[in-house]
């Protein structure tokens, strides 16, 4: 394969969905933007830098590769960056996403292990799957590129580059918790997926407990393993190869989310929320409808919060936004249920003609509308009972400029470690912990808020998602961001793309 321009490579993305999602309305395509913790940190990297996002566009449809190039490629060149497509059937998504990634990996690392259905066909539509990923990666991939593998859902992608061309070099980001070892020695296919971990050139998790977690693993499954180094970044050496495991903190565009919460109509917004409750103050709770976020456990801290501190009635509430996920499979819809039982009687003890304690909405928000939820709100609380970071809080952070603000903030997030010294932390298993902590935010003074706030605000600023960007490419290339030069749209084609290489290498066909 050829070097790229400078010999420099180009930004390689992949994730199993894109930053889109193709829909289809009697037989017309379109796509729409998607949301979520990846699209939100990586998307203004690439809008940046340019370069490739693979990723499955959502739908099981067949579509023909002019439709595909008709309706990806403006939206490409809008975004700065080409979406290349991984096209996967009904029974790829049924096998490999809801059932091991989901079914499997997702419960399991989340410490819900009783969740887990280990079924050996979701193992086999999980290998089949990435083996459509690795196909499309490879086919435009050359030995220069950066390729940044994310998530639980593609662990086996970097084994199958290499097989492909052992040339590739892939590097792996672990959005999610990794389990200790009594957790992770339940999974049936654990000598599997450990090896796969370690065939990235580096393999980066979001706190150094995950990491330790990781290494206990590795020393179990090979005693001959040795580790090296300290810091953010080690060494391990098993057997013949070599690779390096990180850990690093995802975070968020800082900037633009400070800048986005002090703009003129968030601001005027603001108040208009503030107007339209009857209030005296403000709690926000955004979270995706998932066990693991703590949901049931927030309502019930905020339901005793009520019963114990009678003055807080009419003068605290609990605006949750509940973003939609997987509503087809029947946990996820119980979960909704038990949500909206719990919401419906706090609602029924305790509202009053003038005041509801409780305003929720199952749905997303336009970004203008949640960001000045955030800076309406006088407390945001985050209770999820395992999680890998959670970039909401530090959404929150950034979008509340100079004001004070209150962030409670669940024990077991990856964000807890970098907003210790900011944040009320809570056990969210805890329901008269999670109800004091809701009492101590409301009767924080202003001076303490501020102070906090302005803490949790430049942590978030030290460390945002170009930080955290520039680290790992640091550690997995030895290069920074700025070292990926702006490139050109390629083509959707692969075997155009494959031809212009010959030629440019000066390889006749």
């Amino acid at each position: 394969m050829v070097p790229m321009k400078d010999n420099k490579g180009r930004f390689l993305v992949v994730s199993n969905r894109l930053p889109v999602t193709m829909t289809s309305n009697d037989n017309k395509w379109e796509a729409k933007s998607s949301s979520g913790g990846l699209v939100n940190a990586l998307d203004p990297v690439l809008k940046n830098r340019g370069g490739f996002w693979v990723g499955w566009p959502g739908t099981c449809e067949e579509v023909k590769m002019s439709v595909l190039k008709e309706i990806l490629g403006p939206i490409s060149k809008k975004n700065g960056y080409r979406f290349m497509p991984v096209l996967l059937t009904k029974k790829d998504i049924e096998e490999y996403y809801h059932g091991f990634s989901n079914s499997v990996l997702w419960p399991l690392f989340h410490d819900f292990q009783s969740r887990c259905d280990f079924l050996p066909e979701y193992w086999e539509g999980y290998i089949r799957a990435n083996e459509k990923f690795a196909k499309v990666v490879h086919g435009h991939a050359s030995e220069n590129d950066f390729i940044w593998v994310n998530d639980y859902q593609l662990i086996p992608l970097g084994s199958m580059l290499l097989n492909k061309n052992p040339d590739l070099r892939s590097s792996f980001f672990l959005h999610i918790p990794f389990p200790s070892l009594d957790v992770f020695m339940k999974l049936p296919w654990r000598k599997e997926i450990l090896y796969q971990l370690t065939c990235y050139s580096l393999v980066c998790f979001q706190t150094q407990r995950d990491r330790r977690n990781f290494i206990e693993c590795v020393r179990v499954f090979y005693p001959g393993a040795t580790v090296y180094g300290r810091g953010h970044v080690i060494k391990v050496r098993i057997d013949d190869r070599a690779f390096l495991a990180g850990s690093m903190p995802i975070s968020i565009d800082y900037r633009r989310y400070s800048s986005l919460g002090s703009s003129g109509p968030v601001v005027k917004r603001a108040k208009q929320i503030k107007d339209e409750i009857y209030t005296e103050k403000m709690m926000i709770g955004v979270d995706r409808l998932d066990y693991s976020k703590g949901i049931p456990q927030k309502l019930k801290g905020f339901d005793k919060c009520l019963q114990e501190h009678p003055e807080l009635r009419e003068k605290l509430t609990l605006f949750q936004l509940v973003i939609p996920s997987r509503d087809t499979i029947n946990e996820y819809r119980e979960l909704r249920n038990e949500i909206e039982l719990l919401i419906s009687e706090i609602n029924g003890k305790y509202s009053t003609t003038r005041w509801t304690p409780v305003i929720w909405r199952h749905g997303s928000l336009p970004e203008t509308e949640l960001y000045a939820a955030y800076r309406a709100a006088d407390i945001a609380i985050v209770t999820s009972l395992k999680d890998g970071m959670n970039l909401v809080c530090k959404e929150y952070c950034a979008s509340k400029g100079r004001k004070g603000g209150v962030l409670i903030l669940s024990e077991f997030t990856g964000a807890a470690i970098q907003l210790s010294k900011g944040a009320v932390l809570v056990n969210p298993y805890d329901v008269c912990d999670v109800s004091e902590s809701i009492y101590r935010a409301f009767m924080m003074d202003e001076e303490e808020q501020k102070a906090r706030m302005k803490s949790m605000r430049e942590a978030i600023r030290r460390q945002d998602v170009f930080w955290w960007v520039d680290n790992f490419l640091r550690a997995a290339a030895g290069k920074k961001l700025g070292d990926f030069p702006e490139q050109d749209l390629p083509s959707l084609w692969p075997g155009l793309f494959k031809i212009k290489q010959k030629y440019n290498a000066g390889k006749p066909s």
